[in-house]
């Protein structure tokens, strides 16, 4: 794995991607807060070409079959993306972007984009994903690990889904909608009118995570992180609501990120972490 890191910076924010790890953002300072769980797993990293768990690793393109790593048994979970060295294509002080090629085990030829974008107050990703053939179904997303605790203060979550996939023992969305629970979670949820998503470390930041396409997982089972993520479809989507990437089609997504700080009797001044 390359030890390449690619740093973007506005004002006092600090963005650390790493090409090499799947592309995955290494760290997210906020005014020396770092927002992110740190480690090779942690972060936040592109789910692509697929989101969540594939059931059983095997879906279908027509009437053709496909079969999948099982890295989480009996599932292939997250795509292929985490775990490839993408090319850095441009890098400028608070702009860059990355491309990876999917190659075996992804049974299509293609490209996968990934760029950022970073203000002061604001971080915008984007992926894209495009055939070089035949088309396929395909999903995009992100994983973030954002910290519970940051300096001290513990996150709030705060959304209003219109629904929630019903979860079955498998961890596979059994189809059924249903009304959302209460956490802790690891669902998926419906937000037609886009993903919106505050995040709140009371008295010390607030972040909304915010995105056009229609679902959301949220975990929050761990002691340490909180995940919101951003995705085209659901867990299994490939099979239950496939999206075709075609030559003149491209799956294209988006999300956005937005930060402000809260009083912490300091002017809003956030300190180290």
């Amino acid at each position: 794995m390359s030890e390449e890191e690619v740093r973007l910076a506005a004002g006092d924010v600090e963005l650390t991607i790493r090409p090499g790890n799947g592309c995955r953002v290494a760290s997210l300072r906020v005014g020396g807060d770092e927002l992110l769980r740190q480690g090779e797993r942690y972060g936040s990293f592109p789910m692509v070409p697929w989101c969540g768990r594939t059931a059983g690793g095997t879906f279908l393109n027509g009437a053709t079959r496909h079969s999948l790593p099982v890295d989480a048994p009996p599932h292939a979970i997250h795509g292929t993306g985490r775990g490839a060295a993408w090319r850095t294509v441009r890098a400028d002080k608070a702009e860059a972007a990355f491309t990876y090629d999917l190659t075996d085990p992804w049974p299509y030829p293609g490209r996968v984009t990934q760029e950022f974008e970073l203000t002061d107050a604001s971080l915008t990703m984007r992926l894209g994903v495009e055939t070089y053939g035949d088309s396929f179904p395909a999903q995009a997303g992100w994983h973030p690990w954002f910290r519970r605790v940051i300096g001290g203060s513990a996150i709030e979550i705060a959304f209003t889904p219109e629904w929630q996939e019903e979860r079955g023992d498998d961890h596979i969305p059994t189809g059924r909608r249903i009304e959302p629970r209460p956490g802790p979670w690891d669902d998926c949820f419906g937000m037609p009118d886009g993903v919106d998503v505050t995040l709140t470390w009371p008295e010390r930041l607030e972040l909304k995570v915010t995105s056009r396409t229609p679902w959301v997982v949220v975990y929050d089972e761990q002691e340490a992180a909180v995940c919101v993520e951003p995705q085209s479809g659901p867990p299994n989507g490939l099979n239950t609501a496939p999206r075709l990437v075609t030559p003149i089609d491209p799956l294209e997504i988006a999300s956005t990120w937005t930060w402000r700080r809260l009083a912490t009797g300091e002017e809003g001044r956030t300190g180290a972490a």
